[in-house]
Parts: structure tokens; sequence; C-alpha cells
């Protein structure tokens, strides 16, 4: 099965004990595989939850995948293929315009999730977005 995390690119409050509960409820319900978008706060502690769960699940894996290629990507190739099991760019994303393709990656995510884990403080923005069409494709969520 497979996890996804959306929230918010500042997170303004401790979560690092709920987004630990989240992740192990997620791999409870039998999560292997998580993706994270890698692009702001909340992706950062996201990614750190499921290292740590990772150290008693050794077979989990941690995804990152990018709405496009970037040169980032590949000078620092050392750090991504140390911190994460793959990098990928959904073939779905190829040839979408770079100001729609964060948008379009998103829908990917939760499209390609049986869970979603999200932190929205606010009604706006990219997380929320994202959040509310799990929602309408009924899809488990656990909210931070």
């Amino acid at each position: 099965m497979f996890c996804c995390g959306f929230g918010h690119r500042d997170v303004f409050s401790k979560i690092d004990d709920e987004l630990d509960k989240a992740i192990a409820d997620a791999v409870a319900l039998g999560c292997d595989t998580f993706y994270t978008g890698a692009m702001g706060e909340f992706d950062v502690l996201f990614s750190s939850a499921v290292l740590k769960a990772k150290k008693s699940n050794p077979d989990i894996k941690l995804i990152c995948v990018k709405p496009y290629m970037t040169k980032e990507i590949n000078e620092n190739k050392a750090y991504y293929n140390a911190m994460y099991d793959d990098v990928m760019i959904p073939t779905e994303l190829i040839g979408v315009y770079h100001k729609g393709a964060i948008k379009a990656r998103n829908r990917w995510l939760v499209d390609n999730s049986d869970v979603i884990i999200g932190y929205i403080i606010r009604d706006y923005g990219g997380a929320y977005t994202a959040v509310k069409y799990a929602e309408r494709l009924n899809k488990k969520i656990f909210y931070l």
C-alpha cells in the first residue's frame, strides 16, 4: 500500500509526535511505500518520520516524487541517494506546463496513494487542495 503526506510549506507548531503516530498507523494498515514531494518544511518532517519508522520496519520505502526535472536533482545526487530509496518524475507529468506541474504532481500523489497524511491549518494552498481532492475520492486520511 502507498501513503503520501501533504502539509503547508511552513509548519507553525510541533507535529513530530502526531506525525510519528500517523506514519505508524499507516504502516499498521499495510503501507510500505511513502511518497513525498520534498518541497517544504512539512515534507522534511514527513520524510524524517518515515526514516525513523524505517529503522524498525526496514522494508519501508521513501520515494521522492518531483513534478519536473531540476538541476538540483543532479547537483545534489548524493543527498537524494542517501535520503530516498528512489527519486521519480511520473511519466504523466511529462509535458505539463511548469506552473501547473506541482498541482498535477499532487493529484498524481493522491491518485496513487491509499492513505493520506494531512497537516492543514488554513483553507487555501496546494496542500489544502490536495487533501480536499483526497476527501472527494474517499481516501483514508489521517489529519494532524
